[in-house]
């Protein structure tokens, strides 16, 4: 069976207190994208795990699909399976590749052995895997709080907006970025300021890392007022990670103007 892990881009990104687990409180608004990994899972007399596409760096094991393999293998009859993950969303980007790949193994596995896990339980499977694993489970718009694992829907739709990707080679590790941010300190919840117009976004919507990671990535800064410059509504670094969105009103095509840069487009749901 195949299917196809998608991104996700965050709409504002507030740091909001430091817990004692050692990770922080946020709030952000979690809503789906286009660009999509491929996975494929099938039955197989012996467990193996093959990737193509994107290079993925590090050890195999740590690789968020076979974690959630074992994850359901402690609790489930799950015999040998064979993965192979098909990588398009790039790493560090703040696009939440590998977590979207870890969450989408739990539900393929849920559907291929019949398992009759609900979406409340795999939700909470994927939390183990890591911090906005959860809102990979179900495919919609989330209002994230807690360590991005305290989830609910949101009304929003960006539908028919016209979204533009820009990631330039830089590798932004969430706990690098997390060392350097700042706490929030904007008295407007997210949930408050996304029932404004987009068009009113600009001076109120904020991702919380920006501000170091800009000052340690120029570019990543840089690529944002460009998008601005041609015409986004609305533009942000994604996440704690080097991928900055634009929202666009019109179809745009802007890949000569980041030439060079990994770039994508489409039309939002």
């Amino acid at each position: 069976m195949v299917v196809f892990p998608h991104c996700k881009i965050n709409l504002g990104l507030r740091v909001v207190s430091k817990r004692t687990d050692g990770y922080h409180n946020i709030e952000t608004c979690f809503y789906p994208a286009g660009i999509a990994d491929v996975l494929e899972i099938i039955p197989s007399p012996h467990f193996s795990f093959t990737q193509s596409g994107l290079t993925v760096s590090g050890d195999t094991d740590e690789n968020l699909c076979i974690k959630a393999y074992h994850l359901l293998q402690k609790d489930f009859p799950i015999g040998n399976i064979k993965i192979h993950l098909h990588k398009v969303i790039p790493m560090g980007a703040g696009l939440g590749g590998g977590s979207a790949d870890g969450a989408f193994t739990i539900r393929l596995l849920n559907q291929l052995f019949a398992l009759n896990i609900s979406d409340a339980a795999m939700m909470r499977y994927a939390a183990h895997l890591g911090s906005d694993c959860a809102f990979f489970i179900q495919d919609s718009v989330m209002i994230g709080k807690g360590r991005g694992d305290e989830l609910s829907t949101s009304p929003l739709s960006l539908k028919n907006y016209f979204l533009v990707l820009v990631k330039p080679d830089v590798h932004m590790a969430t706990a690098k970025a997390y060392s350097f941010v700042e706490l929030s300190n904007s008295e407007k919840n997210i949930k408050e300021i996304l029932s404004l117009p987009v068009s009113q976004w600009k001076n109120n919507l904020t991702n919380d890392f920006e501000k170091g990671i800009f000052k340690k990535h120029p570019i990543i800064g840089l690529i944002k007022e460009k998008l601005y410059l041609h015409g986004a509504v609305y533009a942000s670094m994604s996440g704690s990670g080097a991928c900055v969105y634009g929202l666009f009103e019109k179809p745009v095509d802007l890949k000569k103007e980041f030439r060079g840069e990994f770039y994508w487009s489409g039309v939002l749901n």
